[in-house]
C-alpha cells in the first residue's frame, strides 16, 4: 500500500486505511470583498481526529471559512496550517510567499471538500467520478483507482450504483458519491459545506448517517450545517459564527444547551 508524501515538490499518494488524521490551525484570518468584511479575525483549532461543527445564520462567514482552509479563497490577513504546515504559502527569507498552483493542489489533496450541490461530473459514471482525481493527478493507475472507488462506494452504501450516471441518482445518493470522492485521495481532514442543504427533507438522514460513520472512524471533520440535532449528536466541539466572527465555541452541551453569548441564545431560540 502506498503512503502519503508530504513534500510539496512531489505528488501526494493516497492511502485508504491508515491516513493520519490532521489537525487544522486557523490564526487571525481576515477576508473581505471590497468594503464587506466576511471573516474578521478568526482563530480556530480543529484537533486531529475530532469533529468540529460550525453553525450560525446565513451570511455569517461559515462557508468562506471552509474555502479559506482549503485555500479556494486566499485570506487578506492570517494563516491556515495543516499539521503545522502552512497552506497556500511558505516562509522564504522572513516573508510569506504564495505557493505555485501545483503545490497548492498537492496540499488540497490532503483536504477533502464536500460541496452543497455535489459538483459531480455528469458525463462520468459514479465509479469514474470517484476514481477521477487519483487518475487525473497521476497518483494511481485507472484499475487501482477504480478498485479504491468500489471500496469507498461500498462504504457509503452505493456498491450497486457503480455504473450509474449522476442524473440517475437521487440527491442523497449524489451527495454520498461526493463524499466517497472526497475520500478517494486519503485526506487528513474533510470539510463539509452544508452537505444536506440541497436535499429534500426525506433524503437528509441517509447523508448524515454516512457522516456519522466517518465521525466514529476517527476522521478529522469540519462540518458547516444547520442540522442542530446532528451537531449535538456527533460534534466534539461546536462553533457559533456571526458577522464573520466566532462568538462562542465549546462542547455541544455547553454551546447548544447553555450558550453564553446573547447572539447564540437568540439564534438557537429560532432554530430549535
Amino acid at each position: 500500500m502506498s503512503t502519503v508524501k508530504t513534500a510539496l515538490s512531489e505528488p501526494a499518494t493516497p492511502t485508504r486505511t491508515d491516513v493520519r488524521p490532521a489537525a487544522v490551525e486557523v490564526r487571525d484570518v481576515h477576508k473581505w470583498y471590497g468594503a464587506h468584511r466576511v471573516l474578521d479575525g478568526i482563530d480556530l483549532t480543529v484537533p486531529a481526529g475530532e469533529v468540529t461543527v460550525v453553525v450560525g445564520p446565513s451570511g455569517s462567514g461559515k462557508s468562506t471559512l471552509l474555502r479559506v482552509i482549503n485555500h479556494l479563497e486566499k485570506p487578506e490577513i492570517g494563516q491556515v496550517s495543516l499539521n503545522g504546515e502552512l497552506i497556500g504559502v511558505r516562509r522564504h527569507r522572513g516573508r510569506l510567499k504564495e505557493l505555485s498552483e501545483r503545490q497548492i493542489l498537492v496540499q488540497r489533496s490532503r483536504i477533502g471538500f464536500v460541496f452543497q450541490n455535489f459538483n459531480l461530473f455528469p458525463h462520468l459514471t459514479v465509479l469514474d467520478n470517484v476514481a477521477a482525481a487519483p487518475v487525473a493527478t497521476g497518483l494511481l493507475r485507472k484499475p487501482e483507482a477504480q478498485q479504491v472507488a468500489r471500496t469507498l462506494l461500498g462504504r457509503v452504501g452505493l456498491a450497486e450504483k457503480t455504473g450509474a450516471y449522476p442524473r440517475q441518482l437521487s440527491g442523497g445518493q449524489q451527495q454520498r458519491v461526493a463524499i466517497a470522492r472526497a475520500l478517494a485521495l486519503g485526506p487528513g481532514v474533510i470539510l463539509f459545506d452544508e452537505p444536506t442543504s440541497a436535499l429534500d427533507p426525506e433524503l437528509v438522514g441517509e447523508v448524515l448517517a454516512v457522516i456519522k460513520d466517518l465521525a466514529t472512524s476517527g476522521t478529522t471533520l469540519v462540518v458547516v450545517t444547520h442540522e442542530i440535532g446532528f451537531a449535538r449528536e456527533v460534534a466534539d466541539q461546536v462553533v457559533f459564527m456571526d458577522g464573520g466572527r466566532i462568538l462562542e465555541q465549546g462542547p455541544p452541551d455547553q454551546v447548544l444547551d447553555h450558550p453564553q453569548h446573547p447572539r447564540t441564545r437568540e439564534f438557537l431560540s429560532k432554530v430549535l
